[in-house]
């Protein structure tokens, strides 16, 4: 797997000189640095929910003019996006969405085991009913998904529970944390998941809810270390090739 960018970067200071006329018109957002923010942000959601498949290619070039900025500015985001280990950047050939090694999945679900059943306690001190109900809407929202057929819909709404769980922790960094390590995780589920399932039994996330809300924190950390290994244990490797995906579809 090809290495990541290796150089920091925050928000993009805005595009020095006179901008197109299409420029100009993608600023009515806001100044350079926050539509800089929106573009990331909405190039993460595409690979997140999987609109971009691991190992499209990302074009500069395309990228610039589907969204009316420089290539600079573009080149910045995708050097953000490698440093989440969402996009790769090779050289000479350029950024393409991640495909996750298996040894990676192993060590992103070994890190995940480590952090969130650590929470569980937490999280059960601090829940309130509207949490509860909260979360289990989302539950009920991915068992939907799965049901119709919605694989990506429903790694998202999955991620989107589990990232959910972290903020009740109260603990922000880990919050942070885990939801980097979500995102990764929906990259490996893309790449490695089973149609038609996450992995786990649909009404998962519903016992652990439960057992939250009456305080049994550690039947909640012991479900949650079997949750996540049941996930881990449905991966299976399949090769697929580079896609060239049509950005302008997907984001137009």
């Amino acid at each position: 797997m090809a290495t990541s960018a290796n150089a920091a970067t925050g928000r993009d200071e805005g595009q020095a000189g006179k901008p197109t006329r299409r420029s100009r018109g993608a600023g009515k957002a806001g100044n350079g640095a926050e539509r800089h923010e929106v573009i990331y942000q909405q190039i993460r959601e595409a690979i997140v929910e999987h609109r971009l498949r691991p190992g499209a290619r990302l074009r500069e070039d395309a990228l610039a003019e589907v969204f009316g900025v420089s290539r600079t500015g573009i080149r910045k985001i995708l050097q953000r996006l490698a440093l989440e280990h969402l996009v790769t950047l090779t050289p000479r050939r350029g950024a393409s969405v991640s495909r996750p090694s298996i040894e990676e999945a192993r060590d992103v679900f070994a890190a995940r085991q480590l952090v969130e059943c650590q929470l569980m306690p937490w999280v059960s001190r601090r829940l309130k009913p509207a949490d509860a109900k909260a979360l289990r809407e989302l539950a009920k929202s991915e068992r939907q998904a799965l049901r119709a057929g919605e694989q990506s819909r429903a790694i998202q709404l999955s991620a989107q529970f589990h990232q959910r769980l972290a903020e009740l922790s109260g603990n922000t960094p880990l919050a942070e944390f885990i939801e980097r390590l979500c995102s990764r995780s929906s990259l490996i589920l893309a790449v490695y998941g089973s149609s038609g399932h996450l992995g786990c039994e649909s009404h998962d996330h519903d016992e652990l809810v439960t057992m939250l809300e009456t305080g049994k924190e550690a039947r909640a950390v012991a479900f949650m270390q079997r949750h996540l290994k049941a996930i881990e244990a449905s991966l299976s490797i399949e090769e697929s090739g580079d896609e060239a995906p049509d950005l302008a579809q997907i984001f137009g």
